[in-house]
């Protein structure tokens, strides 16, 4: 078990790797030569050019100018300074909302710091339970509740803050929630045009024999939205073709790679060799072998090209749909469009750059199936996952490693490495055992068919979590728990194992503060160094990079993370609650980790990331609940841990704040929530209106023509194949159709299920409808005046 000491020598180690990589990085970010490494961003929007293009030959790669190195810490004022409103415009609304994670953090818990160690360390301190326990315990124990007598007094001061800590983080959640929703509703109010805002992703288009699917959209929406309807792009199987293209690309990177290599050395062609990642197989010229492979590819893929324009199976039953107005595409991606709620699903599409095109071929009903294996298999790997995490906290134990590896003893007991094992090896452990998880978890959630970039991050950012919770908190909890009470639990009676449980929990705080120096210092601090990326775009930059268009593609901005950065913040919300009122020595690391994050994160959203959509904060409503989930698990534990210690007259006071809390989340869902899954329809007549009024004659259907296209057919001489180009008549009343009429049909339409009548006895019927109305409402009239 960690002690004082052993905590303060991992703070020592991490601290020094932080400081390391933060001055690594004020020096590498000087350097011409890194600079499309650390500000990437910048050259994507062509407002920083290449430092490289004029001056003395060594200017071109180091940096000269003395009195720069000077500030080496300019970067963090920098990225302060910013205004949000400007780190809006400049980043958009989704990486300013994220900022405001770690800004509820310190909302949060600075002012439960302050309050936990003047009131609640005090009274944990002046106890001497735990010297006379058998319980193994460290000093930092003695600041936990568990250095409480059972049936104390003293517990009144821990009820008390419970209820002050709910309040305040209910208080700040509550004043977040109401400003992101505000700023969402303003972004949209103030964005400019995009094709999302005036289309919506059809699915489950059911196939009808006598009309292609192009031809029966065109037709669904010609009837059922005849004045708002516009354009539509049906959505082709190009899996296939996809690969081919990207395969092409990595052909033509090694051509260049090669290219350049005989450039340098003319004397002696490059030879490479055919077979397994170019170990295996006969030696050849590499430049032709590549050459001809590339020619091959481009001729597969012609062939690829024209099977999709011509043959029917390609085009899936879904589409994209694109409307007059936002008001037009807000009613349709907001209602039911048939009787039958299982086919033309309608939702708001992606933005182009967001679509995952890759599962708009995957069939409806085979979602269900997929989502449900994809349950099953995260269950199982929650469940698995249970037996390394074991192992981990058995070896993140002296005693563990002790039983494991008997001949390391003598090295284990030397001072400097038992305080190495006990106080930083389990946090780098635990770290070292999740970089893989995030890169499962996302290829989980592609499997279950999401269709855009956003939601897969968002399903696998809560599988990520739900993993987390399960395993990193609880089963550490238990296992870590378990194993350093062995004994303990082995010579007492059944009757005192769950009192010992109840004062062992407290103890895993060292653990996880182990873990929050790993993580959220060390690992804060590497995120800024960009390590990765710098060896990778200098790899390129010498390999393969012949012109400044590859140079740019040679850059590697990434983005944000949610998917892996978001559960990992939620981790801390969950530890540092659960935690405030049982360890507060937990609480200044993971202040300190806000603090650091929001500085760094807010230097890379500035200056690096490219974020690769812009959902207007849609993930805001999952990220409230999660904090909300926290609460709730810190009341239900502190409220069994109490009643370990006595304090079951305390049990009626605690389980109020449980529900509370509950109906807290049910108002702030009902009241604010609707802002981010619907878009409001006086929003968006009021936004139609004012853009005909500035932009009368904007071709609207040019714009939107070729916007949903599959990127593999962007930029193609055959564009306009893909397209719809015949604009529907406004003042048309009966639309031209394929099918044939259901009088004329001999057998009912095995697709449509029941017999419907046609487009004229509709006609007919409303007509004669209307004739009642009137004739009802003049014998009303009638009547009134006699």
């Amino acid at each position: 078990m960690a002690t004082i000491q052993d905590i303060g020598v991992s703070a020592a180690i991490n601290i020094l790797s932080a400081i390391t990589f933060l001055l690594a990085f004020a020096f590498l970010r000087l350097q011409p030569i890194n600079d499309r490494v650390y500000f990437p961003k910048w050259y994507l929007k062509g407002a920083r050019e290449s430092p490289s293009h004029g001056g003395a030959f060594v200017r071109k790669f180091v940096n000269l100018d003395m009195r720069s190195y000077l500030k080496v810490l300019s970067w963090m004022p920098a990225a302060l300074k910013m205004p949000e409103d400007e780190l809006i415009s400049h980043a958009g609304l989704d990486s300013a909302v994220y900022l405001r994670i770690y800004l509820i953090g310190l909302k949060i818990f600075a002012p439960i710091t302050v309050l936990a160690f003047i009131i609640l360390v005090p009274v944990n301190w002046t106890n001497t339970t735990l010297q006379s326990s058998k319980v193994q315990h460290s000093d930092i124990d003695k600041l936990s509740i568990s250095n409480i007598p059972v049936g104390s007094k003293r517990f009144a001061a821990h009820l008390t803050m419970a209820y002050v800590f709910t309040f305040w983080t209910c208080y700040v959640l509550l004043r977040e929630y109401e400003i992101v929703a505000t700023m969402r509703l303003r972004f949209l109010a103030s964005e400019k045009r995009r094709p999302d805002q005036f289309t919506v992703l059809v699915r489950n288009i059911p196939p009808d024999p006598d009309e292609s699917i192009g031809e029966l959209v065109e037709h669904f929406f010609l009837v059922n939205h005849p004045d708002h309807y516009l354009t539509h792009q049906v959505v082709y199987n190009a899996n296939k073709l996809d690969k081919m293209v990207k395969e092409k690309k990595k052909m033509q990177n090694w051509l260049d790679y090669y290219q350049l290599k005989y450039e340098r050395n003319t004397s002696q062609r490059p030879t490479t060799k055919t077979g397994f990642l170019g170990c295996f197989g006969s030696k050849v010229d590499a430049i032709e072998y590549y050459t001809s492979e590339i020619e091959r590819i481009e001729k597969e893929e012609t062939d690829e090209r024209g099977k999709i324009m011509k043959d029917p199976k390609s085009v899936v039953p879904a589409a994209f749909v694109s409307f007059r107005s936002r008001w037009g595409a807000a009613v349709c991606a907001q209602t039911q469009q048939t009787s039958n709620p299982t086919v033309w699903l309608t939702e708001w599409a992606p933005e182009p750059r967001d679509v995952y095109w890759d599962n708009l071929s995957i069939p409806f009903v085979y979602l269900t199936i997929r989502r449900l294996i994809i349950a099953v298999a995260f269950f199982f790997l929650n469940f698995f996952y249970v037996i390394p995490i074991a192992f981990v906290q058995s070896l993140a134990n002296i005693e563990g490693i002790e039983k494991a590896a008997p001949f390391l003893k003598p090295l284990i007991e030397m001072h400097t490495i038992k305080s190495f094992i006990q106080g930083f090896l389990p946090g780098i452990a635990l770290k070292i055992f999740l970089i893989l998880l995030p890169s499962i978890l996302m290829f989980m959630s592609k499997v279950e068919g999401l269709t855009s970039v956003s939601s897969l991050e968002r399903r696998s950012a809560f599988k990520y979590y739900i993993f987390l919770f399960f395993n990193v908190f609880l089963g550490s909890i238990i296992a870590g728990s378990a194993l350093e009470q062995l004994k303990t639990f082995l010579h007492q009676s059944a009757n005192e194992i769950p009192r010992t449980i109840g004062e062992a929990i407290p103890m895993k705080a060292t653990f996880f503060i182990t873990y929050a120096m790993v993580d959220g210092w060390a690992g804060v601090a590497g995120e800024i160094l960009r390590l990765k990326p710098l060896i990778i775009f200098h790899l390129k930059n010498f390999f393969l990079v012949k012109t400044e268009k590859d140079r740019e593609e040679a850059m590697d901005p990434g983005s944000i993370g949610f998917d892996s950065n978001e559960p990992q913040i939620q981790l801390y919300f969950l530890l540092g609650l659960v935690y405030a009122v049982v360890t507060p020595f937990l609480l200044p690391f993971i202040l300190i980790f806000f603090g650091l994050a929001y500085v760094v994160y807010r230097h890379q959203i500035i200056n690096v990331y490219n974020q690769e959509y812009e959902s207007a904060a849609a993930f805001w409503p999952s990220v409230h609940g999660r904090i909300i989930v926290a609460l709730i698990v810190s009341q239900l534990l502190l409220l069994g841990l109490l009643s370990t210690k006595g304090a079951a007259q305390s049990t009626p006071v605690l389980l109020v704040l449980p529900v509370v809390t509950f109906y807290f989340y049910k108002y702030c869902k009902n009241r604010y929530e609707p802002a981010f899954v619907e878009y409001p329809l006086q929003d968006a007549m009021r936004k139609d209106t004012l853009e005909r009024a500035r932009e009368p004659g904007f071709d609207l259907k040019g714009y939107l023509m070729n916007a949903y296209i599959h990127p593999v057919f962007k930029g193609d001489e055959d564009d306009e194949k893909f397209s719809i180009s015949d604009e529907p008549e406004a003042e048309q009343v009966l639309v031209a159709t394929k099918r044939q009429s259901r009088r004329n049909t001999p057998v009912p339409s095995k697709y449509n299920g029941s017999e419907s009548p046609s487009l004229a006895e509709i006609l007919l019927r409303c007509a004669f409808a209307a004739g009642r109305s009137k004739s009802g409402a003049k014998r009303e009239n009638e009547e009134r005046n006699d």
